[in-house]
């Protein structure tokens, strides 16, 4: 049996995203900064496609800026913000994807800006007395707080966090790669200058996100060398990935109540099983229901051979993940759970799920864990 639980990663292509974007590629193949019929008509294909996501977002087509991903706007929000708006200092977590992290402590290493960590509780929840103390000294500043947590799934309130950085005159991003088309937004009615979004997510095409830039903050652009998205970003527009990501977050949209209901009931029930099946667990970061449902972070108990769990599950048919996918391949382990848990040599494994997974393809995950972990099963 193949089970593919690493969703928070990337997601597999709806269907229905796929044959939007194959009618675009077949029939639109003009360049949209072209004068001529073939380029307005690529030009409305984006028109409409912005025009679709801002709708869902409650924001202006005006501020959004398609990217070829969260990484990018990350970038962009961070590095012009402290070389077009005057941004001293930004406040951010330790725990933050390192597209927003290591840009961060990059421009504090080379003297641009005062880099502060707010402090979070054990399950990941920002302390925002913490952030309102730090936000009431210092120059001006960038808040960068994550809305959930790629490993842990943890949540932001970000409302609170909106109306502390407000009170304080400061500018608030906040990386919603793994929210954006798992939560309802509001935009328009939240005091948010930048957010982000990465197609992949929510099962649109990789290689393909947004920056939400409030239309009453001025950027210069990141990528420089054309006049492409109204001046924000050269380069020809990526016209299929754009029209895939706005179909797949219509989608999420549409069904959104339906899915998120029926993920969250996988979640739980993962969660149920594994208390009952495998003693001495623990689960890293919130887990109720304010949690993201999308994802579980689970602490399993240290075996001789605590290593190579991932590659066990993985020969089982399993795919699962140790942490983000964006350092998988660093072999330096999890920065977020060496943050709550230290160096521990227990091993701790990311599930996450989507609408395309099944009870069965749980239990079948539960029942290699068994094996694994409770020896008389084995």
């Amino acid at each position: 049996m193949k089970v593919y639980l690493d969703n928070a990663a990337t997601t597999r292509l709806d269907s229905e995203v796929a044959d939007a974007m194959k009618e675009v590629m077949d029939r639109v193949y003009g360049n949209p900064s072209s004068v001529h019929g073939f380029g307005r008509e690529a030009r409305t294909v984006i028109d409409r496609a912005r025009k679709k996501t801002a709708e869902i977002l409650n924001a202006s087509p005006s501020e959004i800026f398609f990217t070829s991903g969260g990484t990018e706007a990350n970038n962009m929000v961070l590095r012009k913000s402290v070389a077009d708006l005057g941004v001293k200092r930004i406040i951010t977590t330790p725990v933050e994807h390192h597209a927003v992290l290591h840009t961060a402590e990059e421009l504090a290493q080379m003297g641009l800006i005062q880099l502060d960590l707010v402090e979070l509780d054990s399950n990941g929840h920002v302390n925002y007395v913490h952030l309102n103390q730090l936000l009431a000294k210092g120059d001006k500043t960038l808040v960068s707080l994550m809305h959930a947590n790629n490993e842990i799934g943890t949540k932001m309130n970000l409302e609170m966090a909106a109306s502390i950085c407000k009170e304080h005159n400061a500018l608030f991003h906040s990386d919603a790669v793994q929210t954006m088309g798992h939560h309802k937004f509001n935009l328009s009615g939240t005091h948010l200058n930048f957010t982000n979004c990465a197609a992949h997510k929510f099962h649109g095409p990789k290689g393909t996100g947004f920056c939400y830039i409030k239309s009453d903050v001025r950027l210069q652009p990141l990528i420089t060398g054309g006049a492409q998205e109204r001046n924000m970003r050269a380069g020809t527009e990526n016209i299929y990935g754009i029209v895939g990501l706005s179909k797949a977050l219509e989608i999420a949209d549409r069904e959104f109540e339906k899915e998120s209901t029926y993920i969250r009931g996988l979640k739980n029930y993962m969660v149920a099983q594994l208390k009952d099946s495998v003693p001495g667990i623990e689960f890293n970061g919130d887990i109720s229901d304010d949690s993201l449902y999308t994802v579980l972070n689970v602490c399993f108990p240290e075996t001789p051979d605590s290593d190579m769990l991932l590659f066990k599950l993985d020969i089982e048919g399993i795919s699962v993940s140790g942490g983000s996918a964006c350092s998988s391949g660093s072999n330096v382990g999890s920065h977020v759970i060496r943050h709550f848990r230290g160096n521990t040599e227990r091993p701790s494994i990311r599930f996450s799920f989507s609408k395309y997974n099944t009870k069965e393809e749980l239990d079948y995950t539960l029942s290699v864990l068994k094996k694994l972990f409770v020896p008389e099963i084995a």
